[in-house]
């Protein structure tokens, strides 16, 4: 799994800027940190490279250590091969002088930096350019460009289809950056050789340049919180504010083409900034159960509540539609239609994972109003499934957690659950149907969950 840890560039985004910068406020860094973040690195790694920290915990957590188990620059960092760090692996690239000089005049390029500042940057050691070019700051009083602080959303920078990797191409300028250094990192680190000849790129529509600024009809655009790999033959593209149409057409051809997948899903939801990308409205628990967003319920769709009049006037609203395509390789020309999200989920459970008991959903909020709709903007759908049916969470979704408990999940806290695993109280291979609850103050303001905080490079299949 890629990760990226908060870096000194969260903590320089500035009120007038945030929005530009696409947070919707200001962080506290050292918060988002010690007290938040820091817990999703610890758990991570107990599931997934438990070497690296288990009989480690009071040695890691003293004051005296300063936290250099989580700083990649720090001869103590944690420098998993399963929890990846990306800012260790840009550093490592630029230790090839080619690749350094490549990077340094493209993003001075991006930047529009002067020349002495493109010399000053190419003259920096690989892990303290590593930290400028993510940071955007050569030392804590200097800042040389913008930061990229949506990097610790690594899903949306590149998707790992079966033995092919998909680029992304960023919606918003502030990502240019970010997806031009992860291009470099997938194309020149060893730990992506195996992948070199297998990375898809997809291109712009022809003449784009002519076409006019305001019609986004050609436009191709796709980030991964839009893509969901559902089986090595099934992925789901969203249609959203940060993905276009177009973009998914050009990747279902490549796809068919290449004969990555057998089938994929179109799921086209309302442009609004509520809705992201797909994974802010549902992300799957277990083969059987989902976590979704109400509003895109087959009863809320369907206004089965409604009285006749209200039915009819309410219909004929469109900001809250949704469509979903289903095309199957052996026979695009007969795509399949489904009514509702949860339609399209079922199927996915019974026919793609072969479930065959009835396929709960666990709705945001609890499908309480106001609830649903604050609990879906700080993340409630966004949900990080570390292993079957054990799941990552913010803690400050109570009607969510509600629902979960309801459902029969075991709620347990960030902070207690590391330190059972660390003091031989549960092992991380027994635990099933679980929520975790990590503290979330600082976390939810970046709009964004664990989901987005995650980019898968190898699954397990379910069993």
């Amino acid at each position: 799994m890629l990760v990226h840890s908060p870096d000194s560039g969260l903590g320089k985004v500035v009120p007038s800027k945030a929005q530009d910068w696409l947070f919707e406020d200001i962080v506290h860094l050292d918060t988002i940190r010690r007290k938040e973040y820091d817990y999703y690195t610890k758990i991570l790694l107990y599931f997934l490279d438990p070497s690296k920290i288990k009989g480690r915990l009071s040695e890691i957590d003293d004051e005296k250590s300063r936290r250099s188990f989580f700083k990649p620059g720090n001869e103590n960092f944690f420098r998993s091969e399963k929890v990846i760090e990306l800012e260790w692996l840009l550093a490592d690239i630029l230790r090839n002088h080619e690749i350094k000089l490549k990077l340094v005049a493209a993003v001075c390029a991006i930047e529009g930096c002067s020349y002495a500042t493109q010399n000053d940057l190419f003259s920096l050691p690989p892990q303290q350019l590593s930290k400028v070019f993510i940071s955007g700051t050569a030392n804590d009083d200097e800042m040389i460009f913008p930061p990229i602080p949506n990097f610790i959303f690594t899903r949306d920078i590149g998707i790992v289809i079966n033995d092919y990797i998909l680029l992304n191409k960023p919606a918003k300028k502030a990502r240019t950056r970010e997806a031009m250094l992860m291009k470099y990192i997938f194309f020149n680190h060893p730990l992506f050789a195996g992948y070199h000849d297998n990375i898809l790129e997809i291109s712009d529509s022809p003449h784009h340049f002519l076409i006019p600024r305001e019609s986004d009809e050609k436009k191709i655009t796709l980030e991964g919180g839009d893509v969901m790999v559902i089986t090595k033959d099934h992925v789901l593209i969203g249609v959203s504010e940060r993905t276009t149409l177009e973009a998914v057409h050009q990747v279902s051809n490549l796809l068919f083409e290449k004969n990555i997948v057998k089938k994929i899903t179109m799921i086209k939801i309302p442009k609004k900034r509520d809705f992201m990308h797909i994974d802010t409205i549902f992300t799957q628990v277990k083969r059987d159960v989902w976590v979704m967003l109400g509003t895109f319920s087959r009863k809320r769709i369907k206004m089965e509540d409604a009285d006749p009049v209200q039915k009819v006037l309410e219909m004929e609203r469109k900001d809250e539609k949704i469509t979903i395509i289903q095309f199957r390789k052996k026979n695009i020309e007969e795509p399949v239609y489904f009514d509702s999200l949860e339609e399209l989920l079922t199927d996915i459970s019974k026919n793609d994972l072969n479930c065959e008991g009835k396929v709960k959903f666990i709705y945001s909020g609890n499908n309480e109003f106001p609830f649903d709709a604050r609990e879906q903007w700080t993340d409630s759908c966004n949900l990080l499934a570390i292993k079957e049916g054990v799941i990552l969470g913010y803690d400050r979704n109570d009607k969510t957690v509600e629902a979960f408990r309801e459902h029969g999940f075991k709620i347990v806290n960030a902070d207690e659950l590391i330190y059972k695993m660390e003091n031989d109280k549960l092992d991380p291979e027994e635990i099933e149907d679980t929520m975790i609850l990590i503290p979330s103050a600082e976390l939810s303001r970046a709009r964004g969950g664990f989901h987005c905080m995650s980019m898968p490079l190898l699954r397990d299949e379910i069993s």
